[in-house]
């Protein structure tokens, strides 16, 4: 079985027109609500993640050096 939409019906809202619209100065039906937050969500931590920046450039020193390395002629491909 297929869920309902959340929008109102238009055949049974009240204060629509023809097309669907409003009248000018009429508050247009609200839509239901199918989703939100049942709790506040959790902060991100505030500590830098040191290991992670101190990995990331170790590892980007190892790949200039192996191409530098390569460049020179060291290294063999």
């Amino acid at each position: 079985m297929t869920a309902q939409p959340p929008d109102p019906d238009p055949d049974r809202t009240p204060g629509l027109e023809p097309g669907g619209g409003v009248a000018p100065g009429d508050t247009p039906p609200e839509s239901g609500q199918t989703s939100g937050l049942s709790h506040e969500e959790p902060k991100p931590p505030k500590v830098v993640p040191w290991a992670t920046i101190v990995v990331s450039v170790v590892l980007a020193l190892l790949v200039a050096a192996l191409i530098v390395a390569s460049a020179v002629g060291w290294i063999q491909p």
